[in-house]
């Protein structure tokens, strides 16, 4: 997969250079600061110069084509004609974000005013209208159809600025990284869980990327192939990444050490990024051995950048991939109960938990009985880091579109179940009993993914720039 490629160009008018002597310098080296503060927060920039004709501008577009950028900063630096924009952004076929930014906080009018030539003094204020052709631009963009994002702001001294320029590429990395991910889908859909049923199609037409769905009978094959020696050095890394409990048996610890061993040849195999799974099965004991000693493997997974949602939850999986892109974690969840008392909800999932975002270290616990599942084996009990969180659903919308639903809470301390699964107590600024109604409005379907920091913003800004739309319930 090739990284993320940013182009960056500025605009002006030809006609200004000879009129106005050193504007065009001074213009390219605001341009330069864009490039390097740009540069600094992701390498890969494309930079074309000031484009100042319209001929300039079919050679831009072109060239971002040719260059396969992903995204595209329109840095408007003083006045332009439209038509020196238009074809940059038209042949690119990207999203763009417009940057106005002044190069100063402002003019400084007493020693503006004491100038006595009055083309200097109009060169001088040209170098500070970056915002008076952005209207123009934007009245192009939407006659023509063309999405654009603004941000205003200073060139320098301008934290908000740079941060949301920050998100912005952080954003696109994400939407780059959906476009390229391998997801596995193993197994089959739980029976009867329609909310979870999913157009696969609406998930390539919303993020890319690759479905690639494989049988669980292929991870019971690569899981007879493990040797002793693996099975012994994954049980080490058992004991020293989980707090394992004393009545962890032995010979369950192996069973589990040799599916995770199977999953990670399973993953290299199909070089997946995510998974989701699932596996009903009855009279076959192999697959049934396999998808009864998984959680631990999965678990190891998730916490690798490769998020693992159980029940087959497509959507699920591509919300943690989400999560996870963005740096925040993204652990299967799904309400527990409520806590009216402490005005909380109870949320997690039996399965695979995210152990980086994990208060404290992972416990594994034996389970009788894998519950509404066939098995028994061991399950990961955690919960999520107190502080702030980030709860994020996919949601299949009637017509098939899909949207993506967020809310911004807090994982707060106290008691939770401890039934050998994921879960946490989370505080919305809304109440308990608001989140709730508000969230299952939308139709989310019951599982979602949380992660650790407060993103929607940059949620928000992938929506944005995928075209999906993006509601934010707190």
């Amino acid at each position: 997969m090739q990284s993320l490629k940013i182009g960056l160009f500025g605009i002006g008018l030809d006609a200004y250079w000879e009129q106005f002597s050193g504007l065009k310098e001074r213009l390219e080296s605001y341009l330069s600061v864009v490039d390097q503060k740009l540069s600094a927060i992701h390498p890969e920039i494309v930079n074309l110069g000031l484009i100042d004709t319209a001929e300039k501008a079919f050679e831009a577009g072109s060239r971002f084509r040719r260059e396969d950028v992903d995204l595209i900063f329109l840095y408007v630096t003083t006045y332009a004609l439209s038509s020196t924009v238009l074809p940059v952004v038209q042949r690119s076929k990207v999203p763009v974000i417009i940057l106005n930014l002044s190069p100063e906080a402002a003019i400084d009018y007493t020693s503006f005013n004491q100038m006595s030539d009055r083309t200097k003094m109009t060169g001088e204020w040209l170098a500070y209208c970056s915002a008076c052709p952005v209207p123009e631009i934007a009245n192009v963009f939407n006659r023509i159809g063309i999405k654009f994002h603004q941000i205003t702001g200073m060139l320098h001294d301008d934290p908000e600025c740079w941060d949301e320029i920050t998100e912005w590429v952080e954003a696109a990395k994400v939407a780059h990284t959906m476009a390229y991910n391998r997801l596995g889908g193993m197994g089959h859909y739980y029976s009867g869980m329609l909310d979870i049923y999913s157009d696969l199609t609406q998930q390539y037409a919303h993020f890319g990327g690759h479905i690639e769905l494989i049988e669980v009978d292929e991870l019971a094959g690569l899981r007879k192939e493990i040797s002793d020696e693996e099975i012994t050095a994954r049980v080490k890394e058992f004991y020293e990444l989980f707090d394992v409990q004393e009545d962890c048996a032995v010979d369950e610890l192996e069973r589990a050490a040799k599916t995770s061993v199977a999953l990670d040849k399973l993953v290299a195999r199909y070089q997946l990024g995510s998974m989701a799974y699932y596996y009903k099965g009855t009279g076959n004991f192999d697959n049934e051995d396999t998808i009864s000693s998984i959680i631990l493997g999965n678990s190891l997974l998730t916490a690798r950048n490769i998020p693992v949602a159980g029940e087959y939850e497509i959507k699920n999986a591509q919300a943690m991939k989400i999560m996870d892109s963005f740096g925040a974690g993204g652990s299967f969840t799904e309400y527990y109960a409520m806590d009216f008392k402490d005005d909380v909800v109870l949320m997690g999932h039996d399965g695979p938990g995210h152990i980086k975002i994990a208060e404290g270290k992972t416990k594994v616990r034996p389970l009788k009985v894998y519950h509404g599942k066939v098995g028994r084996g061991l399950s990961v009990e955690m919960s999520v880091k107190n502080g702030s969180v980030t709860l994020l659903s996919v949601v299949e919308q009637a017509g098939g579109k899909l949207m993506l639903l967020v809310a911004e809470g807090d994982s707060v301390p106290g008691p939770i179940l401890e039934i050998g699964n994921t879960n946490s107590r989370y505080k919305f600024s809304i109440g308990a009993r608001k989140f709730v109604n508000n969230w299952n409005s939308h139709g989310p379907a019951h599982h979602c993914a949380v992660g650790v920091g407060h993103i929607a913003s940059k949620i928000s800004k992938l929506g944005q720039l995928l075209n999906m739309d993006v509601i934010q319930v707190c």
